[in-house]
């Protein structure tokens, strides 16, 4: 184990309570992908900016996924609390929520870029538990569970399996964007940067789904929400990989995270990440 990285003790559920809530995932991304699919690519699509600070860009095709996400889940499970990126929280409970990012990577989708997707995470007391994440123009989603990960695409459903990276002088490294980091945080990552020799940029999610699919290594990124991860780890974490934040421990509430395929890699990077964490 990486030093100074916790452990969670391990979920213990029932299968079948884990496979009714996986299907309700699916019908979640069935209906979020209904509302979004119509809005991509489309000219004239209405554009706002939901932030005063910076350019926080939103479009009915966020606003109408988890409209239909949430009317679904107050129908099925009226107990579950909702915690969504449009539309705020409401309080669970039963323990049990579903946290919701409709479309994460919303400038990609209005650039027509399909590197955005939908998250779906159910939660445990905060906990992530089950997730997905669905590009529903590729149609490829991405599926993970205590346990296990598959990915379902034109070419059917397979198990998703994280690959071994000795050394982060081995890595294919990923990010958002540099200038979401304070200058202390892009001063970490610039050093990562330059050990590792592939570094992508612009994938928002979809970087996650492909560490998950064993072809990145490393996602680093800081300053995320709760509806930004909660769909996330489960995936990387079921096909074998880890998710921590910048100091080892639990990122499931966001802030400055790093998604890993093979500890090791993680561990080199954490040595220069600690430096920024928060």
């Amino acid at each position: 184990m990486p030093a100074g990285m916790t452990t969670p003790q391990p979920f213990s559920f029932p299968d079948d309570q884990i496979a009714t809530f996986r299907a309700f995932a699916d019908r979640l991304a069935d209906a979020a992908r209904e509302a979004i699919l119509p809005h991509f690519r489309t000219r004239g699509l209405d554009i706002e900016n939901k932030s005063k600070a910076a350019f926080d860009p939103v479009t009915e095709a966020d606003r109408g996924a988890e409209r239909a996400m949430r009317a679904l889940i107050e129908a099925t499970y009226p107990d579950h609390g909702i915690e969504g990126e449009e539309f705020g929280v409401k309080p669970s409970v039963s323990g049990w929520s579903w946290v919701l990012d409709p479309v994460d990577g919303t400038r990609a989708f209005v650039a027509g870029l399909p590197l955005w997707g939908t998250l779906i995470g159910l939660t445990w007391q905060s906990r992530p538990v089950i997730g997905i994440i669905d590009q529903a123009y590729l149609g490829e989603r991405f599926r993970g569970w205590p346990g296990g990960a598959e990915v379902e695409d034109r070419h059917g459903v397979r198990p998703l399996r994280v690959r071994p990276c000795a050394d982060l002088r081995e890595a294919v490294a990923a990010t958002t964007d540099v200038h979401l980091f304070t200058p202390s945080e892009a001063g970490g990552f610039e050093m990562v940067r330059r050990t590792a020799p592939i570094t992508r940029y612009g994938c928002d999610c979809y970087a996650y789904a492909m560490a998950a699919s064993g072809f990145v290594d490393l996602v680093i990124e800081s300053g995320l929400k709760p509806h930004d991860v909660a769909g996330l780890i489960p995936v990387v974490e079921g096909a074998g990989g880890l998710v921590t934040n910048w100091r080892g421990g639990p990122a499931w509430r966001g802030g400055q995270v790093i998604a890993a395929g093979d500890p090791r890699p993680h561990e080199q990077a954490l040595v220069v990440l600690r430096r920024a964490a928060d």
